[in-house]
């Protein structure tokens, strides 16, 4: 009995984990970059969906919904986990789901124009938080170690795992910034750089992410002591997966408005 219920705790925390991507502040930054490329027929519309509040208000709701008993079935829909041996490719969709296919399950529904007022807003919050999800690297982590979960780390002295690592570490430690300040300091490309950002599919989104994914598990093998040192070399990446990731969120929105 006593083994079981060990058993059940780490699984559950496993889950748990696996639901969580870049912590609030990483989100934020997203639907708050996403914010400011909206074309004006989007922005009316999803003022409209979420009866006047913002982006940013609902980029975390779907992380704790999730966690509810009524929509657990929503968090295998959090990531896409990849077998080691394996290239993104060679991955069917998943049988309770995953990122890509409800990502574009969600954007078709929006675009079909047959939701209701509820299950507008719904597929709406899905989407801007599933994007942001998309550009986490452990959330396209390896199926064995379910996206870095069982992979134990030393950050600045605290047990850790590699996919905590990266929900929270990477962005609190990389600046102390605000979400506001996030979005206005990354944000400050040119418009052919931008252009260049927003071309692909979410299957080329994802496949983009699983390889960045793949070098850093090779560059954070188990028993890994984590310091600054590491924090710095990755801040770069860690700004240009926020940043891709409002620049494609607003893609998306203004395609599906």
């Amino acid at each position: 009995m006593k083994y079981q219920i060990i058993v059940l705790t780490i699984a559950a925390l496993v889950v748990a984990s696996d639901c969580f991507a870049w912590g609030q502040v990483g989100h934020d930054t997203t639907c708050a970059i996403a914010e400011q490329h909206l074309s004006r027929r989007a922005k009316k519309k999803i003022k409209k969906i979420f009866k006047g509040k913002s982006l940013v208000y609902w980029a975390n709701w779907l992380d704790n919904e999730s966690h509810t008993p009524e929509h657990e079935n929503w968090k295998p829909w959090h990531y896409k986990n990849i077998e080691a041996d394996q290239t993104y490719d060679e991955v069917p969709p998943a049988k309770d789901g995953d990122i890509v296919t409800a990502l574009k399950e969600q954007v078709g529904k929006l675009k079909s124009g047959t939701l209701s007022e509820d299950e507008e807003a719904l597929a709406l919050k899905m989407v801007i938080h599933f994007m942001g999800d998309l550009h986490q690297p452990f959330h396209l982590g390896r199926y064995a170690d379910y996206g870095g979960n069982l992979v134990k780390l030393t950050v600045f002295d605290k047990e850790r795992n590699l996919h905590a690592l990266w929900d929270e570490e990477v962005v609190e430690c990389a600046h102390r910034w605000t979400y506001t300040e996030w979005a206005e300091q990354i944000d400050r490309i040119s418009k052919q750089e931008r252009k260049a950002m927003e071309q692909g599919t979410f299957d080329d989104w994802a496949r983009e992410t699983y390889e960045i994914c793949q070098g850093i598990y090779e560059d954070t093998p188990e028993g890994s002591e984590i310091s600054y040192d590491y924090i710095a070399k990755y801040t770069p990446l860690v700004e240009q997966q926020l940043l891709k990731a409002g620049i494609r969120l607003a893609r998306v929105l203004n395609e599906i408005f």
